[in-house]
């Protein structure tokens, strides 16, 4: 397979929360690297208002550990939250120039997972019929969707949120596609645009499919969404995430940053990259200062593992959004050409599990960084993860993380040995 093809596709992937096109791209995602790291358990003491931290968990911690040592991947962090018990675990470093070990504290940036928060926004501003997801994209939006085939008189609200409404992803847009490959990534790391730009990015390639008729995973959708969301409030989407959801249930740690803010507030590790190309000799460069303007309502959102096991239980348990809004969030659609075992709904996902539990949450990436939340439908049992490396696809390793939490018994593969390629999910 052509390399630069199979970076695009596994770059795709990232922004996308993990889909994987084919076996043989599942396959290249597996290229294994030897890692430096010694895989290790940090278990944090509780602040004076976290659950308890308990130990245990010894299936999570040989995931954590082989996602290091055969996975290559340079640091993970795992918190469980199960009722009042908590767990955190940690393999590997969150920092390869110092060495320093990853702490539940650090905060990342979490991807595709920003589009739950963006999909509840909207459904609790339908909640308070300021809008309706059956209104149309040109009633809040009028003249923006202008492409080729498109008719914006057709797309509902309701159509971004699930993937139905066949907009063109702006991520599969050659020149955007070419500036997030290999080197040409690193020149345009601080290029900003603003949500307008990204929508006529995505919009001047045809639409995928008419509204309604197929589903496809697409982040130009959640810009709309983002804009409508602004539209309807007069506020910025950062202020409704803060006022909505961050600040009502004590999610300190996480924000949307505001226009072309290239840090990351707070304590956090790096965010470690091979700039989506995947020769296992590729360089590994520290991208975790960039642009975030081009993932925003899509894939911008800044998150701790504390933050998003609460968030999530919040959510799945109902208390964030009324009973039908709620049954409307979680009215799930089939995907098709993603991860494997799964179904979506307005901004959630479910995955069946081999054991045949059936799991609820988001994924998401951005370059150097993956993140998965996944947890019982009551929310009262909620896993995070995030791994700060994007090569490998860390999927597999969370999907074990899953598989040891909620199917009991289930036996945790042995780790591969470093250099090897290993199969995708099937």
């Amino acid at each position: 397979m052509n390399t630069t093809t199979t970076s695009r596709q596994v770059f795709r992937a990232a922004l996308a929360g993990g889909p994987v096109r084919t076996r043989t791209v599942r396959a290249a995602l597996r290229l294994l690297i030897a890692s430096a790291a010694v895989a290790e358990l940090a278990l944090a003491a509780p602040t004076a208002t976290a659950a308890p931290v308990r130990t245990g968990h010894a299936a999570a911690q040989q995931v954590l550990d082989r996602a290091v040592a055969g996975g290559g991947v340079p640091g993970i962090l795992a918190e469980i939250q199960d009722g009042r018990d908590r767990w955190v675990g940690t393999a590997g470093v969150a920092d390869t120039a110092t060495g320093r070990r990853r702490r539940e504290q650090d905060r990342f940036r979490i991807g595709s997972t920003t589009k739950t928060f963006t999909a509840t926004v909207v459904l609790q501003l339908a909640a308070e019929h300021r809008l309706d997801l059956d209104d149309s994209v040109e009633k809040w939006l009028p003249g923006v969707v202008r492409g080729p085939g498109y008719e914006p008189e057709r797309i509902t609200i309701r159509q971004l949120l699930n993937h139905t409404s066949g907009i063109y992803d702006y991520v599969n847009d050659k020149v955007m596609s070419d500036r997030g490959t290999g080197t040409p990534f690193l020149r345009h790391r601080f290029d900003s645009y603003t949500p307008e730009e990204i929508v006529r990015i995505g919009v001047s390639n045809p639409p995928r499919f008419a509204p309604g008729t197929d589903w496809g995973y697409s982040n130009t959708p959640y810009f709309l969404a983002g804009m409508i969301i602004e539209r309807v409030t007069g506020r910025p989407l950062a202020d409704a995430i803060a006022r909505r959801i961050a600040r009502p249930l004590g999610l300190t740690a996480t924000y949307l940053p505001r226009g072309d803010e290239p840090v990351i507030r707070g304590p956090h590790g790096r965010h470690y990259s091979k700039l989506m190309l995947t020769d296992p000799g590729a360089a590994v460069y520290d991208v975790t200062e960039l642009n975030p303007s081009w993932g925003w309502a899509a894939g911008g959102i800044v998150s701790t593992t504390g933050d998003l096991d609460r968030f999530f239980g919040a959510l799945l348990g109902g208390r964030l959004l009324p009973p039908a809004q709620q049954q409307e969030m979680f009215t799930m659609v089939p995907t098709r050409n993603w991860i494997p075992d799964t179904a979506y709904g307005l901004g959630v996902a479910s995955q069946k599990l081999s054991c045949g539990t059936t799991v609820w949450g988001m994924g998401g990436a951005i370059n150097g960084s993956w993140t998965y939340t996944f947890g019982t439908r009551s929310g009262t049992r909620m896993v995070s993860v995030n791994s700060n490396g994007d090569w490998n696809h860390p999927i597999t390793a969370f999907t074990d993380l899953l598989q040891a939490e909620f199917c009991p018994g289930a036996t945790v593969p042995a780790a591969p040995a470093a250099g090897t390629a290993t199969e995708g999910v099937s």
